[in-house]
């Protein structure tokens, strides 16, 4: 599957899904193969191995083949590219949170 142009597009994309989510927190557990990840969902395997590639496009996880057996891993690096991106929004919108606090208090000294 073809990379998105964005990582940060193509990982919120992935983690939109909640089967997807699981997959991922299954994965910081441990490598697995198609059919361990697949167990807990009732989902024809086609439809769950189209989440993996999902996962898989935005890089979220990795695969190997070892005869007929797929065994997925969690690529933590690309998480990061998320968990930046948050940051960066969290510090945008304290620092507006903080000028809005300081012009209020501001105003609330004029009325006095």
């Amino acid at each position: 599957m073809a990379r998105v142009a964005d990582p940060v597009d193509g990982v919120f994309r992935a983690l939109s899904d909640p089967t997807r989510r699981l997959v991922v927190e299954r994965l910081g557990e441990s490598p697995a193969s198609v059919s361990e990840l697949a167990e807990p969902f009732d989902m024809a395997l086609p439809s769950f191995v189209q989440h993996l590639r999902i996962l898989e496009g935005c890089g979220l996880v990795s695969s190997t083949k070892s005869g007929r057996v797929r065994t997925y891993r969690l690529d933590p690096a690309r998480l990061q590219v998320a968990e930046d991106w948050l940051a960066r929004q969290r510090a945008l919108w304290e620092r507006r949170l903080d000028q809005l606090d300081s012009y209020l208090l501001k105003l609330k000294e004029k009325r006095k």
